[in-house]
């Protein structure tokens, strides 16, 4: 059976206690560091506040956790520099991870665009890594937060929120960033990377559902739940994936993916029928099936709900025969290129990451130490690199964890 992680607590209640290393947060940055730094003799403790470990993990990808992506590399990164994140995904990349999973006895599918899921439950990645930490000898305590850290003689001495003092020659920062407040996501590893003297980059929402103004939703009412597939642009990256329509505003892979490009003031542009030209295609229909009601015949290239809203919103009725072709470019351009303007996004509370954090030319891209503030790292999304959705942020933790779990 499964160790349980209060199995995983042999720390006692003695007032102060020595660990080679302090890993505050029990997500998946910061339990791989505790499995490496545990499989090199280190003495490891790992304390979060949560009830449990890895509730990020648990929750992701509708309960089946995305855990990689068949196509994780530095492209895939935003940050201030993203190919910071080249030398810890190199040295542990997804298939090194995929190995581990296989090795656990995890069945797993590729779903679609190399995004990898676990045939059952994201709880048996939870459990692998716990059982790991177990075997590494790690110890963990959760419902624990810290009060407060300070170093001196080159240790860390923390106090936590239960009265126990830690010192520890090494301190991680692995509690992630401000996504999901809900589940306990604060701006503390942020706030301690500022108490040490390193810089920290602006943060915002990222993967996150786009909101617009009052007028635009009421327009899109009828709208809500079609979901349609689409080519998103905006801020110089586009996506193909798919685009929902929302009570909010918009949402769907392709928004969340053009959300942590998007900035606010700017417009997004939509094609909701990639690969078709559907001026042409009007065209084509107008000369061999002019009698038909123009939403029908726009019908047959996007779905009818979505052709009868076009139409409208662009004031276009009766026969296809009897329009210009003007009003057919028109219909054919808020298929092709629907240009619409965000007024802000739904923000943490339900973006899956966060944009920005700890400056990752403060780091050292080896071993995710801070340069100046020796046995200090950072790992895992507190780091200003973010990943595309689709498991890519799951591999950022797993090698800065690695990384960081190797030099601790």
């Amino acid at each position: 059976m499964p160790a349980s992680p209060r199995d995983l607590d042999p720390l006692s209640r003695r007032m102060s206690q020595s660990f080679d290393v302090l890993i505050v947060g029990a997500g998946a940055a910061g339990m791989m560091c505790a499995v490496e730094a545990g499989r090199r003799g280190r003495r490891v403790l790992v304390v979060d506040h949560a009830q449990a470990p890895g509730e990020k993990i648990r929750i992701s990808g509708g309960g089946r956790c995305n855990f990689t992506n068949l196509g994780a590399g530095v492209g895939a990164m935003l940050g201030e520099n993203p190919r910071f994140a080249t030398s810890a995904l190199k040295r542990f990349s997804q298939r090194d991870f995929i190995a581990r999973v296989d090795q656990a006895g995890i069945a797993w599918h590729e779903k679609t665009l190399g995004q990898l899921f676990c045939d059952g439950s994201a709880r048996q990645i939870v459990a692998m890594l716990t059982d790991q930490m177990a075997r590494a000898g790690v110890s963990l305590r959760l419902g624990v937060g810290v009060a407060g850290v300070t170093r001196a003689r080159d240790a860390y001495q923390v106090r936590l929120s239960d009265g126990a003092a830690v010192h520890a020659a090494s301190l991680v920062l692995a509690t992630g960033g401000k996504s999901i407040p809900k589940m306990g996501a604060t701006g503390w590893a942020y706030e301690t990377a500022r108490a040490f003297g390193l810089r920290v980059t602006d943060t915002r929402p990222g993967l996150v559902p786009l909101t617009f103004e009052a007028g635009l939703l009421e327009e899109t009412r009828a709208l809500s739940g079609l979901s349609v597939d689409a080519v998103v642009s905006g801020g110089g990256a586009r996506f193909r994936e798919g685009l929902l329509f929302t009570h909010r505003g918009l949402s769907g892979p392709s928004i969340l993916q053009i959300s942590s490009y998007w900035r606010e003031g700017e417009a997004i542009t939509a094609d909701l029928a990639p690969g078709v030209d559907v001026f042409a295609e009007l065209k084509a229909m107008k000369q061999a099936q002019g009698k038909q009601a123009a939403a029908t015949a726009l019908g047959q290239v996007v779905p009818r709900r979505l052709a009868d809203w076009i139409c409208q919103r662009a004031g276009v009725e009766g026969r296809l025969g009897d329009q210009k072709d003007t009003t057919l470019a028109t219909l054919g351009g808020a298929v092709n290129r629907w240009s619409v303007k965000p007024v802000g996004s739904e923000g943490y509370r339900t973006a899956e990451v966060t944009l920005g954090g700890i400056a990752t030319d403060q780091l050292d891209q080896g071993t995710m130490q801070a340069r100046t503030v020796p046995g200090l790292f950072c790992v895992g999304e507190a780091v200003d690199i973010t990943g595309w959705l689709g498991g890519y942020n799951f591999q950022w933790a797993w090698s800065s964890g690695w990384a960081a779990g190797q030099a601790c």
